[in-house]
């Protein structure tokens, strides 16, 4: 397969021209969907009236950019966190169904969460960091049963998903035992949904999400090395224990952030690495077009969400879920049969 090499300052980075094509398909996709997200609303907007509002002017102006812009951009860059954190799992396990929203690492967030609603005030910050510190705890979870008797990728997806009903069930007592405006509010938001984002609440996620996709980038080779197996990567000088637990911290990170402003967005992060991967035929499951479809999917659920029913407009959440349900009864099929 062709590649295309740019050098500078001393390094020299190789994509693969296959993945160049899939990765600037993905954003002239997200280029689209993202100016149909900003026409389509109770009013339609057209293409000229979007353009002239970005520029400051016209009658839409406010709507455009206060209410819908703000929708578009959580709708890319939350559902490139997500794709991230599906790549990172799925790198990490070896195994296409390890993702946050499978092994459990969404609900873990979203129980932290709960405690921040149920117990705390519930303010930004505190969902911020409650909903890490769940994730995180229940990663930690994960690992040390996964580790017993040696950790390999199909014992932590298989622990995971028990840990995952686990979680889920005692998230549904938190539920049920809480107030009853919170109980309202929690059910609706565990569904995952863009509905109501405005940029005040997108300022600290999305520094977050950028800190940490920053940080990975750095490690993508080594994360790359470390899945062709333990001996490749300890030959070629990767120290797999100082990274696995940073690729857990930022996966944790990328998925507990989303999942503190919108809810658990369920399904993004399974199919978005392994389409992405599809897509550019490589071998492991590269970063970019894992982040990019991400992206796509979310957007896509989102404008399906708001265009269904409308003048309702349904969680995204649902409609990532009936379709993630499609996909992972495909994956699964496939997965069989090459067992």
């Amino acid at each position: 397969m062709s590649a295309v090499v740019w050098r500078g300052g001393g390094r020299s980075v190789r994509v693969e021209r296959r993945t160049l094509v899939v990765a600037s398909t993905l954003v002239a996709m997200m280029a689209g969907l993202a100016l149909l997200g900003l026409c389509f609303g109770m009013v339609w907007s057209s293409p000229a009236d979007v353009f002239a509002a970005l520029l400051g002017s016209g009658d839409s102006a406010f709507v455009i950019r206060e209410w819908r812009l703000p929708r578009v951009l959580a709708g890319m860059v939350f559902g490139a966190a997500l794709g991230v954190a599906g790549a990172i799992f799925q790198n990490l396990t070896r195994n296409p169904m390890g993702s946050p929203d499978v092994i459990g690492l969404d609900a873990g967030a979203y129980t932290g969460a709960l405690f921040a609603l149920v117990v705390l005030s519930g303010t930004a910050a505190q969902l911020a960091v409650s909903s890490v510190a769940g994730g995180l705890l229940v990663a930690l979870i994960i690992y040390v049963l996964s580790s017993a008797g040696g950790l390999s990728g199909l014992r932590l997806v298989v622990i995971g998903i028990a840990v995952n009903a686990m979680v889920t069930a005692l998230n549904s007592w938190i539920v049920l035992r809480a107030e009853l405006e919170v109980a309202i509010a929690a059910v609706g938001w565990s569904s995952g949904s863009l509905n109501g984002v405005g940029w005040e609440d997108l300022a600290v996620p999305f520094t977050v999400i950028a800190v940490l996709l920053a940080l990975m980038a750095s490690q993508n080779h080594a994360m790359h090395q470390a899945a062709l197996g333990d001996a490749v990567a300890v030959t070629t000088g990767v120290r797999l224990d100082r990274l696995r637990m940073l690729l857990v911290v930022v996966g944790v990170g990328c998925t507990a952030t989303v999942t503190a402003v919108a809810g658990p967005i369920a399904f993004i992060a399974l199919a978005a690495p392994q389409i992405g991967r599809r897509l550019a035929k490589a071998p492991g499951i590269p970063l970019v077009p894992a982040a990019l479809t991400g992206a796509v999917l979310l957007q896509a659920a989102d404008l399906v969400a708001q265009m269904l029913l409308a003048p309702v407009s349904l969680p995204v959440g649902v409609v990532s879920t009936a379709i993630g349900g499609c996909y992972l009864i495909w994956l699964l099929t496939q997965e069989v049969k090459r067992a």
